[in-house]
């Protein structure tokens, strides 16, 4: 049994990924910072839950202190912002900058200690298509998740030779949460560009990350789960 990881993991992608190894008979954790519903429907699924801010070092260091030994890792945790550039603020920017990457580093940094002394473990940065390809409207959400994929191929060359695999999954356009600002007319017409013909699930993204778990001469590598979309 691994001991499993997941920020963010008390709704949507993070949820369904937590759940999966949850079946598999894991130990899971996961995190949220400002949903207590989701947290407390988490907890009665029997998921382990922490209340943690990815973006702030303290609570990332309390959080890995009371879990313990990470097997894996999921780096789920993000926020989108909508926004044309001009209408970004300052704030707007390091927020988001500061949670979605932000919080991958800080969250792979505690993580690493552990596993460089055990010289196994997984890291999987749950990035974007727009940080493939780039969103309009999405400047600094796109550029939040291509340097996910950067960290990710950089940290897989850093951490190969202490038996660490870093990998990154880019979700397409997911039935989510976090696409429920999109117009029922708006998801139409992406679906329509969609060659599978439908909107991903958590369910689709959680299967990825089960497959690199489970093959373990895999790493350095940004996965596309997209229904062929933007491709």
């Amino acid at each position: 049994m691994k001991t499993i990881l997941v920020t963010g993991g008390t709704r949507g992608i993070g949820l369904a990924i937590a759940r999966m190894f949850q079946q598999r008979g894991d130990r899971v954790c996961v995190t949220y910072s400002k949903d207590e519903g989701s947290a407390m429907l988490a907890k009665a699924e029997g998921l382990e839950v922490f209340h943690a801010d990815v973006s702030k070092e303290k609570d990332v260091v309390s959080l890995i202190k009371q879990i313990g030994q990470v097997d894996v890792l999921v780096n789920n945790a993000g926020v989108s912002l909508i926004k044309q550039i001009q209408d970004v603020t300052m704030e707007e920017y390091r927020h988001l900058m500061d949670v979605n990457m932000g919080g991958a580093f800080l969250c792979t940094r505690e993580v690493v200690k552990g596993m460089i002394d055990r010289q196994s473990g997984l890291i999987v940065n749950i990035s974007s298509i727009w940080g493939e390809v780039g969103g309009s409207c999405e400047s600094v959400y796109s550029a939040s998740k291509a340097a996910l994929i950067g960290f990710t191929k950089a940290l897989s060359k850093e951490l190969g030779w202490s038996g660490i695999r870093v990998n990154c999954i880019s979700p397409g356009v997911i039935d989510t949460p976090m696409n429920a600002h999109f117009s029922e007319e708006e998801l139409a017409c992406l679906q329509e560009e969609i060659p599978m013909g439908r909107m991903g699930t958590g369910e689709d993204v959680a299967k990825a990350v089960l497959f690199l778990d489970e093959n373990s001469y895999i790493t350095g590598i940004d996965l596309p789960v997209n229904g062929g979309f933007a491709q």
